[in-house]
């Protein structure tokens, strides 16, 4: 039986792990290194899907979590799946809403990120929503062996996900790449918590393609990946990498949480274990210094909220660096945001008048920013594939770090 999602490699760096390749899917090719912006509800806010080709956007991934609290799956389902509803031809990915296990659970009553910080003392198992993140997930979770039980940010009402249950909602939305159900640990949790969220992450794993392969319309149809956890200890994310790569996924989704000092090593050891002729996908990492990181390990897309919340505040990227556009000191800089860059942005806006729509309070601004982002991360990806191609990888990055860490 052909599956719905297939992977080609093309060319192997030599030093590193990294891999230029081909995700196939039912709505097109992902050629890959690729970032694949965030469309948390069904939309890149700012940019339309008729701009995707100009980006250079190749794919999004919206939340299943989002999606089934507004307009709900059954919705989706009736207006003929994701793509026919959001007007998109693209490949299109669904996290599993495992994520708000992280995000609404153990360790949340401190602001923590993806990134473990400096020094943190670990939290109780059921904590109160984090403030900056309170507008877009509820304020409780409860984490049990069978799935989660949340409010919802919306009505504060109750609800319950499981394996079967985000299956269940991924078929309905019908993206054509989903992921298994898994809980993303917070990263300030200890040891013993990771290994029991892992374990608890495997035996989601298995009901989570236990359902997926029961429906064989959408087995047909949609790609499941698993979703490596074990946070920052490398012992934990080695056996989770071999007891998912065990399974019969399409393709591996890396999640939890890392610290920025063992982040390489950490996914060089789950790239090795993991089939090697599988797609590998790095959840909600994504700015550029993280990228050459990802790629240099195996990692074969990424997504982050980071480029898009970024282009709404005013902080964009440039070949030297993230720049702050709202200071006093680019209201009459006439250059533009990267004279490097290909985006709509930078070909017809100076930085003055930019800074000018943000100061402003235009909507323009933020939209123009975004866009600029995402194609900064889309044309990098497509650089760092050509080097990979061209077996100047190495030398590529060592380049492109040099000068944007030049004015930090």
């Amino acid at each position: 039986m052909k599956r719905p999602i297939s992977f080609s490699i093309e060319k192997k760096d030599s030093v590193s792990l990294a891999r230029a390749a081909t995700l196939h899917t039912p709505h097109g090719d992902i050629q890959t290194p690729a970032f694949i912006p965030v469309g948390t509800k069904a939309t890149i806010k700012g940019i339309q899907p008729m701009q995707f080709k100009e980006l250079g956007i190749q794919s999004l991934i919206a939340n299943t979590y989002h999606l089934y609290l507004s307009p709900g799956e059954e919705l989706i389902e009736r207006a003929g799946g994701i793509h026919a509803f959001m007007g998109c031809n693209a490949p299109i990915m669904t996290d599993s809403g495992g994520f708000q296990v992280f995000s609404l659970g153990d360790g949340f009553g401190k602001k923590v990120s993806k990134f473990i910080p400096a020094v943190v003392k670990p939290a109780p198992g059921v904590a109160v929503y984090d403030e900056e993140l309170a507008t877009s997930h509820g304020k409780l979770a409860l984490v049990d062996d069978e799935g989660v039980s949340f409010t919802s940010h919306l009505d504060g009402t109750l609800h319950r996900f499981t394996p079967e249950r985000s299956i269940e909602m991924q078929h309905k939305i019908g993206a054509d790449i989903i992921f298994a159900f898994d809980e993303c640990a917070s990263p300030i949790s200890d040891y013993e918590y990771q290994k029991e969220a892992m374990e608890r992450t495997h035996r989601w794993a298995v009901r989570s393609l236990s359902a997926h392969r029961q429906n064989v319309d959408k087995n047909n149809a949609q790609g499941l990946y698993g979703i490596v956890q074990g946070g920052r200890f490398e012992d934990l994310r080695e056996q989770s990498a071999r007891e998912l790569g065990e399974m019969d996924f399409d393709g591996y989704g890396i999640g939890g949480s890392f610290n920025k000092g063992d982040i390489l090593p950490i996914l060089e050891v789950v790239q090795r274990t993991l089939p090697q002729e599988k797609s590998r996908h790095l959840l909600g990492i994504g700015e550029p210094e993280d990228i050459f990181i990802g790629v240099a390990a195996g990692i074969d897309t990424f997504d982050c909220v980071l480029p898009t919340r970024n282009g709404r505040t005013g902080a964009l990227y440039t070949k030297r660096g993230k720049i702050d556009i709202t200071l006093a000191s680019f209201a009459e800089d006439r250059s533009l945001i990267d004279e490097d860059c290909d985006c709509p942005t930078c070909t017809q806006f100076t930085r003055s008048y930019v800074r000018h729509l943000y100061k402003s309070g235009e909507m323009l601004g933020p939209i123009l920013g975004t866009i600029h982002n995402i194609r900064f991360l889309t044309r990098l990806t497509d650089c760092i594939r050509e080097s990979i191609l061209n077996d100047n990888f190495q030398s590529f990055r060592d380049e492109f770090l040099a000068e944007y860490r030049s004015s930090l």
